[in-house]
């Protein structure tokens, strides 16, 4: 045996000696009323130790670089970008060809949203998936798959992907079989062929899609025995059907998905929907104790097979539930970093365009005190603008109903003096509704050639305000598409009917990208300013993710504030309001804004309209 392949195979013994007893104690606690739970068991294992054994040398040495330094995605220099394959480049072949563009932004986290084989036809942007182990044709094979992967490893970008763990396509072949009358597939599935059990699961759901999707269950007559009615879970659309992870056959089938696509190059799993994962009568079927179980054994088998490897959480839920997702001690119950090692910070962006709509920084100050309690070994993905929709409801728990109505109707442009060119979209009840557009778009910025096109200064501060805050927060911040070139909206036209999220998911422009050194253009101000704040943050230790971000006390109602703690401590403030204020600071009298590289007093430290500024306190 040579040298190498001895330490790989003494590696795998001590993963498996180290995280095999706590999947397997996680595996007993879900399944352990199964029949035949030793063989299944002896299944998972066998699993995992073969994907440990193919994978491929270069990933098994990107593993132990990463095992070397694990804090690798907390730190100041990591900057993720998040696009559509074909909105941004075509296909994935394209991607490949504009890595360089990227990387000249500072980008070392890449992630192209759902690319994996879909339904035909409808298949919500791609989360209605067809084929695990397939690439969707129109955007690549799975050969172009991998090399996307070395190509982003080359350049010193990690690779994340979407895995639609909840449910599949109403035509994966799973689903298929099951319409077809095979009862194994058929129990893949949560079908009811009863309308009153339907009625009782229905009293406790909210819906995700209200209007253009209501209700969590689809009748499908093909799923149907002895002559009954019968329904198929779908929380999301019809055509999406929720998977029964009850059934251990599920787990392993999706453990197994896991495990090919990491053994191809993927560096981070995007969870999917993440809280619907296990359902139980009478409650929400959101974030239960056993959700967390199978997150919490998927990390510990990854753990094993592709070590590497970090999970990511979709978890749009109340700020306080969020922090569970990565995870907790079972014995104090407090953040334990055993689930996932990434989560988004969905409540920061959703309060921090609340507090440019209101000019009220006390609810984002409110919500960095509760998120504080993260675990340190864990990061937030921190973010402006995404492919999806901005929750307003997803704070009810800390913000009057009437406020979130008022602020969705703000950033749809339907109050006097709004300055946002958003579209409202829909909520579950009588939530406020959501938000749809482009982040250029809701701070007020109007495409080229349109009215009001040479009043672009206000927009460009509040659209730079925002990131400038996002990049301060603790965490690895992610950047959507055309936000640095402050792309607005795509054109009404080209949104399909009922799907208004498509107006934040434009084509890139490449002719405005490839003006982006113009100064004179919004788009290149928008990409200097931004490429100067990544640059300066990527030199900040005070910025690494493992320290929380600590709200600022004493501070004007317009006036964001918090700390990060390093050697020297940073401030970061943001002025919410369109007028100059004058900040004196007990943390000085002097100190250094290392964005405009002067001085600063911090006795009368002046924030300009929607101004944000990042100052290094002096000893």
């Amino acid at each position: 045996m040579t040298s190498s392949v001895f330490s790989r195979a003494t590696g795998l013994h001590d993963r498996l000696d180290r995280h095999w007893p706590v999947a397997d104690a996680l595996l007993r606690r879900l399944y352990g009323e199964v029949p035949a739970l030793e063989g299944w068991l002896s299944q998972v294992r066998e699993a995992v130790i073969r994907a440990a054994r193919n994978r491929p040398a270069a990933l098994t040495d990107l593993d132990a670089r990463r095992q070397a330094e694990p804090d690798w995605f907390q730190r100041p220099n990591q900057l993720g970008y998040c696009f559509y394959v074909d909105r941004f480049a075509g296909t994935l072949a394209g991607v490949r060809r504009r890595l360089d563009y990227l990387a000249e932004l500072g980008v070392t986290y890449l992630h192209p949203l759902p690319l994996l084989a879909m339904q035909s036809g409808d298949n919500d942007g791609g989360f209605a998936v067809a084929d695990y182990r397939s690439v969707e044709p129109r955007l690549g094979t799975a050969e172009d798959l991998r090399a996307l992967a070395e190509d982003a490893h080359q350049a010193g970008m990690a690779l994340c992907l979407d895995v639609v763990c909840n449910h599949t396509a109403r035509d994966h072949a799973w689903a298929q079989a099951a319409r077809a009358g095979d009862p194994v597939y058929r129990a893949y599935y949560h079908v009811l062929d009863n309308a009153d059990e339907v009625a009782a699961y229905e009293a406790t759901l909210g819906q995700v899609f209200p209007k253009t999707a209501p209700g969590n269950f689809t009748p499908e007559p093909s799923l149907a025995r002895d002559g009954g009615g019968t329904w198929v879970w779908t929380t999301f659309y019809p055509y999406q059907w929720d998977l029964n992870y009850a059934n251990p056959a599920v787990f392993l089938e999706m453990l197994e998905v896991l495990l090919h696509l990491a053994n191809q190059g993927v560096d981070v799993f995007r969870l999917d929907s993440t809280p619907f994962l296990w359902k139980a009568p009478g409650t929400s079927c959101r974030g239960l104790p056993q959700t967390h179980w199978i997150v919490q054994a998927w990390r510990a088998l990854l753990a094993i097979a592709a070590p590497g490897v970090l999970l990511k959480g979709e978890a749009i839920v109340d700020p306080d539930d969020v922090v569970s997702f990565f995870g907790r001690d079972e014995a104090t119950g407090q953040p334990a970093a055993n689930e996932c090692h990434l989560a988004y910070n969905n409540g920061m962006m959703t309060a921090l365009w609340l507090a440019q709509a209101t000019g009220d920084a006390a609810p984002a100050h409110a919500l960095l005190d509760r998120l504080a309690g993260r675990p340190r070994q864990a990061a937030w993905i921190t973010y402006v603008r995404c492919h999806d929709d901005i929750i307003w409801d997803a704070l009810a728990a800390l913000i009057p109903a009437e406020t979130l109505h008022r602020v969705s109707a703000f950033y749809a442009g339907a109050l006097p003096g709004s300055y946002a060119l958003g579209a409202a979209f829909q909520a579950d009840g009588g939530g406020a509704p959501s938000t749809n557009g482009m982040a250029a778009s809701l701070v007020g910025l109007r495409p080229e050639g349109r009215p009001g096109d040479a009043d672009t200064d206000a927009p460009l501060a509040r659209l730079l305000q925002l990131y400038q805050v996002t990049l301060a927060l603790d965490g690895l911040p992610v950047l959507y598409m055309g936000d640095e070139v402050a792309l607005t909206n795509a054109p009404l036209a080209s949104i399909p009917a009922g799907e208004g999220r498509w107006l934040h998911r434009p084509a890139m422009d490449w002719d405005r990208a490839a003006g982006r050194d113009d100064g004179a253009t919004a788009a290149g101000r928008c990409h200097a300013a931004l490429r100067r704040l990544i640059e300066v943050r990527a030199g900040l230790p005070a910025l690494h993710g493992a320290e929380p971000a600590r709200a600022l006390t004493g501070l004007p109602s317009g006036v964001l504030g918090f700390q990060r703690v390093g050697s020297r401590p940073l401030l970061c403030l943001a002025n919410l309001t369109g007028e100059t204020v004058t900040l004196s600071l007990p943390a000085g009298p002097l100190g250094r804004d290392v964005v405009a590289d002067e001085d600063a007093d911090l006795t009368a430290l002046p924030l300009g309209p929607w101004q944000a500024r990042w100052i290094k306190v002096r000893p």
